[in-house]
C-alpha cells in the first residue's frame, strides 16, 4: 500500500531514472567509474552553485594550493561525486557477492573490541562521498543500525529507507535520539557522521582546517548517555579500480571528557587527518562553515 501514492504520474520521471540508475549498477565496476566519472563532469558544468560552495572550502581548507592546483582537486572532486552516486546506488541494489571483493576492511578488531563492553558502540564517520558504499561493507561483517537524514522527495526517501533497511538492520532518523539510545542498550553498532553544520543548536564552534566551524556534539551526548564506545570508521576508494579500504580505529579513550569543545576538536582533526589522505573524496559541496561566531562574516 505505500507504494501507491508513489505510482502517480509526477513521479514517472523518477521511477524512469532509477530504472536507468539500477541498470548502470550491473555494469562492470571499472565501467561504472568510468560512467560515474562523466557524471561528475557533466555536474562540474551545471551546477554552478555546489561548484562555487566547493570551490570556496577547497580554498579556506588548502590555502597552501594555488589556482591550477584547486582547480584540478574540485574537478576531481566532482568526479568522486559522481561515483559517489553510483556507489550509493550498488549499495542499495548489488549483492554481497559482487561486492565484497571490492573490499579490504582495517581494523576490524576494534569494532568486535568495544562491542564487549555491552554498551553499545558509536561508529563515528564523516560524510565522504562513498560513505553509503563503506557503511554497506561494514554491513557484511556485524549487525549495523544506521542514522540518516530522511529525504523530502518522498519517491527518494522510499528507496533509501528500504534499501538502508534491507542491508543494514535499522535505519533511524537522525533527530530519533531515543531510537538511536534503545539500539546503543541492544549493544549495536550505531552509524554516525556529526560533521555536517547543522546550526547552532547543540553545536560548538571547533578549529577545522584551521577554521572554527559549528560542530555537533550529538557524538558527545550520546556516549555520555549510554556509555557506549566511539570507533572512528572512515573510508577510501583506491586507486587504478583497485577497490576500497574501510578503516576502523582503536576506540577513543576518556571519551566523552566532559569538554564538548575538546570533544568536537578531536573529531574534526580524525576528519581532518583522513580527508588529508584523499581530498577529493570528502563532500565539498555542502557548505560547512555556514554558521560562523558572533562577528564574523558570511564565508558563502
Amino acid at each position: 500500500m505505500i507504494l501507491l501514492p508513489l505510482l502517480k504520474p509526477r513521479y514517472w520521471p523518477l521511477w524512469a531514472g532509477a530504472g536507468i540508475l539500477w541498470c548502470m549498477t550491473r555494469l562492470p565496476h571499472r565501467w561504472q567509474l568510468a560512467a560515474g566519472r562523466q557524471i561528475g563532469r557533466i555536474a562540474y558544468r551545471l551546477a554552478s552553485r555546489r561548484r562555487r560552495i566547493a570551490d570556496i572550502n577547497l580554498k579556506l581548507c588548502f590555502p597552501e594550493l594555488n589556482d591550477s592546483q584547486r582547480h584540478n582537486l574540485l574537478r576531481r572532486h566532482f568526479e568522486s561525486l559522481g561515483m559517489g552516486l553510483l556507489e550509493m546506488l550498488s549499495a542499495w541494489w548489488v549483492s554481497d557477492a559482487t561486492l565484497k571483493p571490492l573490499v579490504h576492511i582495517d581494523g576490524l578488531e576494534h569494532l568486535h573490541a568495544a562491542l564487549e563492553s555491552g554498551k553499545g558502540v558509536i561508529l563515528l564517520s564523516a560524510h565522504f562521498t562513498l560513505l553509503e558504499i563503506g557503511m554497506r561493507f561494514l554491513t557484511m561483517y556485524t549487525v549495523i543500525h544506521g542514522v540518516y537524514r530522511p529525504h523530502e522527495n518522498p519517491l527518494i526517501e522510499y528507496f533509501m529507507k528500504k534499501s538502508r533497511e534491507s542491508r543494514a538492520e535499522k535505519a533511524i532518523p537522525r533527530d530519533a535520539v531515543r531510537e538511536m539510545l534503545r539500539s546503543l542498550r541492544q549493544n549495536k553498532a550505531l552509524w554516525f557522521a556529526t560533521d555536517q553544520n547543522f546550526g547552532h543548536l547543540h553545536s560548538v564552534f571547533a578549529d577545522f582546517f584551521g577554521i572554527p566551524a559549528a560542530t555537533n556534539t550529538a557524538a558527545s551526548r550520546l556516549a555520555k548517555m549510554s556509555h557506549a564506545k566511539v570507533v572512528p570508521f572512515f573510508m577510501q576508494r583506491l586507486e587504478n579500480n583497485q577497490g576500497y579500504k574501510v578503516i576502523l580505529l582503536p576506540k577513543l579513550e576518556h571519551f566523552p571528557s566532559g569538554d564538548n569543545v575538546q570533544d568536537a576538536l578531536r573529531i574534526n582533526q580524525l576528519i581532518e587527518a583522513q580527508i588529508r589522505k584523499a581530498p577529493e573524496q570528502y563532500l565539498w559541496v555542502h557548505r560547512r562553515f555556514k554558521d560562523r561566531p558572533k562577528g564574523e562574516a558570511d564565508v558563502y
